[in-house]
C-alpha cells in the first residue's frame, strides 16, 4: 500500500495522513469549493476537488471518490468519521473498484448500522440488553402495550438512528401516542426509516464505550474504555480514558462483550462498542459504531497505540501484533470537542473568521485541528475546530493540564465551548466522577460563563483607555482646526 486517499476534510484528515507519511505511505486529499486553502489539502501529496462547498455535491458523493482514486492511483481509501465513513453502499462501490477500504467490511456496516439487527446480533452471545423491544413497532396500540410491560419511563429510539434524532423520553402512558408518533416522523424524516423500538429508559445513564481492534486473521482485542458521558443534545462534547467509575472486574466484563459483539460480525479494523451504565453499575449494550471515533486520541494517550497506523497494517492484511494480555492502562487523558459554538446560547452553532488561533503547548498537551488563524470557519460543515487532549499521570493531573490549556489557547472572532470545558474540568462533579449524561441540564448554567475573567477584565480596561486618549486626541485636533482661520486652512488645502 504506497498511496491513500483521505475521504474527508479538516482535522481528522490531516491526523490520517500525518500517520501515513510516518508509515512512508503518499496521500492524497479530496476538497470541495469551500475548502481550497484547507490546510488538509496543503499537507497531502496531491489534492483533487471533487464539487461545490454542500457535502451532498462534494464529500458524501463515492463515485467522484473513486474517480479521485483511478486519477491518482490511490490504492485505498480512508473514509476517517461522518461523511462516508459508515455507509455499507460505499463500501461495497469501493470493493467493486478494486480498491481497498479502510475499515470494515460492509456486511458489518449494514448489521450493525441498524440498532435492532445489532441487537439480535449480539443476543447471539448473551450480551446484557436493557429491557425493551427487540424488533421495530409500527402498531402505535401495540407498542403501548409493550411499553407498559416493560414499565415507564420508557425510551421510543429509531432503529435507524443517531445523535438523538428519533429519540422521546415517555413519563407516563397518556403521552405515548403523540411521543410515538413524532419520533417516527422524526425518524423517517432524519433516515428514511420510520422504524421504532421500546427501552426501559435508564434515568441516570453513563456512556462508556469500549474501542475494539480485528485484523483478518480472526484476531479481536479491546483498548479499554472511554467515558463520554458530557453531552449536549446526545452528542458528546468532553470524553475521557479511562472511566473513573469501572472497576476491574467490571472493565474486564465490558471488554469481554464488545469482544464478543466485533466476533458476532466478524469485525475487520478499528470499532467502537457502546453501552450504558446505570447507577448500580450494571451495563448494557448500546449500539456498535463502525468506524475511527472522534474521541479514538484519548484510547491512544493511554495504550500507547497509534490507531490510524493499526487500521491501516490491518487494510494491508497484517495480524495484530499484541494479545489481549499484552495491553494495559497507562495514565489518564481527557479530550474536549473545541466547537464553534455559542455554550452562552445553547450551544448554537457560530461562523466567522479566526482573528486569533493560538494553541497550547507543553507536556501532556496535544492538539488535533484543521484550521488556522486568519481563516474562515464554513458553514457547511461540522463545527469542530479542534480536539484537545491532555494526558496526565493521574486523572486529577488530566483535568488540571486541560485547565492549563485551556487557558492558553486563544480564538477570536467566534464564540468556542473552550470556557464550557473549563467549567466541566473545575465543576465538584466531574472531578469527583460522580457525574453521567445530565451533566448540562443538571449543573451548567451559562451565567457562569459571564463572570468576568481578571485577564479579560484588564484588556477591556486597556482596550477602554487606548479608545479613550484616541477619542481625546481627534477632539483636540479638531478643536485646533476649528481656531484656525479660513484663509490659513484654505491656503493649505491648495498647497
Amino acid at each position: 500500500m504506497k498511496k491513500i486517499l483521505i475521504a474527508n476534510r479538516g482535522e481528522i484528515a490531516l491526523r490520517i495522513m500525518r500517520s501515513a507519511r510516518e508509515m512512508g505511505i503518499k496521500t492524497v486529499a479530496v476538497y470541495s469549493e469551500a475548502d481550497r486553502e484547507a490546510l488538509h489539502v496543503r499537507y497531502a501529496d496531491e489534492a483533487i476537488c471533487i464539487g461545490p462547498a454542500a457535502s451532498s455535491q462534494s464529500y458524501l458523493l463515492g463515485e467522484k471518490i473513486v474517480e479521485a482514486c483511478k486519477i491518482t492511483g490511490a490504492e485505498a481509501i480512508h473514509p476517517g468519521y461522518g461523511f462516508l465513513s459508515e455507509n455499507a453502499a460505499f463500501a461495497r462501490l469501493v470493493e467493486a473498484s478494486g480498491l481497498i477500504l479502510i475499515g470494515p467490511t460492509p456486511e458489518a456496516m449494514e448489521i450493525m448500522g441498524n440498532k435492532l439487527s445489532a441487537k439480535a446480533a449480539a443476543l447471539k452471545y448473551q450480551i446484557p440488553m436493557v429491557p425493551g423491544t427487540e424488533e421495530a413497532i409500527t402498531d402505535v396500540n401495540e407498542a403501548k402495550l409493550r411499553a407498559v410491560e416493560v414499565g415507564f419511563p420508557i425510551l421510543i429510539k429509531a432503529a435507524a438512528g443517531g445523535g438523538g434524532k428519533g429519540m422521546r423520553v415517555v413519563e407516563q402512558v397518556s403521552d405515548f401516542e403523540e411521543q410515538m408518533q413524532l419520533a417516527v416522523s422524526e425518524a423517517t424524516s432524519a433516515f428514511g426509516d420510520g422504524s421504532v423500538f421500546i427501552e426501559r429508559y435508564v434515568s441516570s445513564p453513563r456512556h462508556i464505550e469500549i474501542q475494539v481492534l480485528g485484523d483478518t486473521h480472526g484476531n479481536i482485542v479491546h483498548l479499554f474504555e472511554r467515558d463520554c458521558s458530557v453531552q449536549r443534545r446526545h452528542q458528546k462534547v468532553v470524553e475521557e480514558a479511562p472511566s473513573s467509575v469501572l472497576t476491574e472486574e467490571i472493565r474486564a466484563k465490558m471488554g469481554k462483550c464488545a469482544v464478543d459483539v466485533a466476533r458476532s460480525v466478524n469485525y475487520v479494523g478499528a470499532g467502537t462498542v457502546e453501552f450504558i451504565l446505570d447507577e448500580n453499575l450494571d451495563f448494557f449494550f448500546l449500539e456498535m459504531n463502525t468506524r475511527l471515533q472522534v474521541e479514538h486520541p484519548v484510547t491512544e494517550m493511554i495504550t500507547g497505540l497509534d490507531l490510524v497506523k493499526e487500521q491501516i497494517k490491518i487494510a494491508r492484511g497484517e495480524k495484530l501484533s499484541y494479545r489481549q494480555e499484552d495491553l494495559h492502562i497507562n495514565g489518564h487523558a481527557m479530550e474536549l470537542r473545541v466547537y464553534a459554538e455559542d455554550p452562552e446560547n445553547n450551544f448554537l452553532p457560530d461562523i466567522g473568521v479566526l482573528e486569533t488561533y493560538k494553541t497550547p503547548k507543553g507536556n501532556g498537551v496535544r492538539v488535533d485541528d484543521g484550521f488556522e488563524q486568519g481563516m474562515e470557519i464554513p458553514i457547511y460543515y461540522d463545527p469542530m475546530i479542534a480536539k484537545l487532549i491532555t494526558y496526565g499521570k493521574t486523572r486529577e493531573e488530566a483535568m488540571d493540564r486541560m485547565i492549563r490549556a485551556i487557558d492558553e489557547y486563544h480564538i477570536t472572532g467566534i464564540k468556542t465551548t473552550l470556557a464550557f470545558g473549563k467549567f466541566v474540568m473545575q465543576h465538584e462533579a466531574f472531578r469527583s466522577g460522580n457525574f453521567n449524561t445530565h451533566f448540562v441540564s443538571k449543573y451548567f448554567n451559562p451565567e457562569r460563563l459571564k463572570e468576568e475573567d481578571p485577564d479579560e477584565a484588564l484588556i477591556a480596561a486597556l482596550a477602554g483607555a487606548m479608545f479613550y486618549k484616541k477619542t481625546t486626541a481627534q477632539v483636540n485636533e479638531t478643536h485646533q482646526a476649528e481656531q484656525v482661520s479660513n484663509w490659513k486652512r484654505n491656503r493649505t488645502n491648495y498647497n
